[in-house]
């Protein structure tokens, strides 16, 4: 039991959340590691969605709006901990949910789908022989996808992802929305638009935009998308790290003095 007054609650719940997605089967060993090196960049950003994050938000939410094809990719860590909203995103664009991994079984295809259709998702790609497609210059076994879905897609949405599928999706002509905690990954600067955000609190922030952004224009849509550079929201969260340890480095003198 962790109590809610404990300081690190959020976090440890997350932790547990991947945990025991691990001992059931569905989250990889190397996916723990992701979790604690993604806890890190979110001690440097302050625990916090921030200002750049909320932008990306905004342009991934018309991107997704926009698309003729969206599928929303999922590996074990983010059945782990957003099921719930990767369903409610889905619905609410309506895209498709696709299971990929680079750790790839069939056993544990399986369980994700199971996770998510338990959390009410109707149809789950990228199961089985359903992942018959591949993805050209890419040699892992992320290079499987559902030829109905991130094969087909025109906008893939990639929360934890790895750079060398985020590369070669782009190479494809896709365009890619990742959630990812370092500013500095290669997927974060290999995505379109990239939301700098622990994905517990990117995920329920993009449903609520994708709801609200279904009654603008499309023409309204189209600028917002035309209006996001990447590049100045990476260097924008790399600032917002840099202050924000000075800060601390600055408190700790003042503590010391």
């Amino acid at each position: 039991m962790i109590p809610p007054t404990h300081p690190r609650y959020r976090s440890l719940l997350e932790r547990e959340r991947v945990v025991e997605g691990f001992r059931e089967g569905y989250v990889a060993a190397q996916g723990l590691i992701a979790q604690g090196r993604g806890e890190c960049f979110d001690y440097l950003i302050g625990e916090d969605t921030q200002p750049f994050a909320l932008e990306a938000i905004k342009a991934a939410a018309a991107a997704l709006l926009l698309a003729r094809h969206p599928v929303i990719s999922v590996n074990g860590n983010v059945a782990a901990l957003t099921p719930r909203e990767v369903v409610e995103l889905a619905e609410a664009v309506p895209a498709l949910v696709e299971v990929n991994l680079f750790y790839r079984t069939r056993e544990r295809e399986e369980k994700i789908a199971e996770v998510l259709k338990r959390h009410g998702a109707g149809r789950v790609l990228g199961v089985g022989e359903d992942a018959s497609c591949t993805i050209p210059e890419l040699f892992s076994e992320r290079r499987r996808v559902s030829c109905e879905g991130i094969y087909k897609a025109d906008v893939v949405l990639v929360p934890l992802e790895d750079g060398d599928r985020t590369e070669a999706l782009r190479r494809m002509g896709k365009t890619v929305i990742a959630i990812d905690l370092n500013p500095m990954s290669r997927t974060a600067r290999a995505a379109s638009i990239t939301i700098v955000d622990n994905l517990t609190r990117a995920m329920p922030k993009l449903v609520d935009a994708v709801k609200t952004m279904k009654s603008y224009g499309r023409q309204d849509l189209e600028e917002l998308v035309r209006g996001y550079d990447n590049g100045r929201i990476l260097a924008a969260a790399l600032r917002h790290i840099s202050k924000r340890l000075d800060e601390l480095a600055g408190g700790l003198d003042l503590a010391l003095a």
